[in-house]
């Protein structure tokens, strides 16, 4: 595990962010902890969150997720997928809402499920499971207002100012939607358990955990046909995360949380991305050791 540390630690340096991780072997219980307990903005990593509440409820009984809602284009939350980046009104189920959030991070369609379950509720599923150092703080409409706030003036060109950048409320974990990797790392183990959900429930937040569209970061760290990787990506100036289960032929089941931050305000870093799955193929290939 020390190799495996160091080795991890020199990939974060090498691609120019500072890291956090904690790998967890869903079913042994082993564990690697490399900065798990400091606190984090999770961005649009939250979503699990939501994704979690918002089957409990189901599964509870007080929504119906075939309910249908009504998706205007007036003060629809922005955001580049989905229904945020639509012109035109839609109409759809709270579970096609749920799926578009956590597929292609839909920030409308988040704040769609959110309106409908409330913020609180998501911080009462987080805190039955233990998730004590997880936070909803404000929508995700409510998030990029305050990005837009702080930017001032000189609006999103301004973000690419280190100085702008540092006063971000966002990116302070002290002050937004925060969590830590071994935080996040019990949530995915809890719905992979079913100890989240019923378990009918359950496998309806990994299918859609394993339908996201984004290649470049944690599956990019395995490139195997025959291991399957679901996850939730987020991102924010200068923030790259991702978290999910990685599943082995043989049964082997991993959940890895890993959160970056970079000095550099450039929206793309490719170096920044593909270190996130190889930091979590370093760490599942270190409790798969014999």
């Amino acid at each position: 595990m020390t190799d495996a540390l160091a080795r991890i630690h020199a990939a974060f340096a090498d691609a120019g962010v500072t890291g956090r991780l904690h790998a967890l072997d869903i079913d042994s219980g082993a564990q690697l902890d490399a900065g798990a307990d400091q606190p984090v903005c999770t961005a649009s990593v939250h979503k699990l969150c939501l994704l979690v509440t918002l089957h409990e409820q189901a599964a509870a009984g007080v929504l119906d997720l075939t309910e249908q809602v009504e998706c205007s284009p007036r003060d629809r939350t922005t955001g580049p997928t989905g229904v945020a980046a639509m012109l035109d009104g839609a109409r759809l189920s709270l579970r096609d809402l749920a799926y578009l959030m956590m597929s292609v991070s839909d920030n409308a369609a988040a704040d769609l499920l959110l309106h409908r379950v409330g913020l609180d509720a998501v911080n009462r599923t987080t805190a039955r499971l233990g998730l004590a150092r997880t936070l909803a703080v404000h929508t995700f409409g409510e998030l990029l207002a305050t990005i837009k706030e702080d930017a001032g003036p000189g609006g999103a060109r301004s973000l690419a100012d280190p100085l702008v950048v540092t006063r971000l409320r966002a990116l302070d974990p002290a002050r937004t939607n925060r969590s830590t990797p071994r935080d996040m790392t019990r949530l995915l183990a809890a719905v992979w358990r079913d100890e989240a959900c019923t378990p009918e429930h359950g496998a309806a937040i990994r299918r859609i955990l394993g339908l996201q569209v984004w290649p470049h970061r944690l599956a990019s760290g395995f490139p195997f046909d025959d291991v399957h990787v679901a996850g939730k990506t987020g991102s924010l100036p200068t923030v790259r995360n991702e978290v999910g289960v990685v599943e082995y032929p043989d049964g082997g089941r991993y959940a890895v949380a890993v959160f970056t931050r970079t000095a550099r305000t450039s929206a793309l870093l490719p170096a920044a991305d593909a270190v996130i799955g190889t930091a979590a193929r370093l760490a599942v290939d270190a409790l798969r050791a014999p």
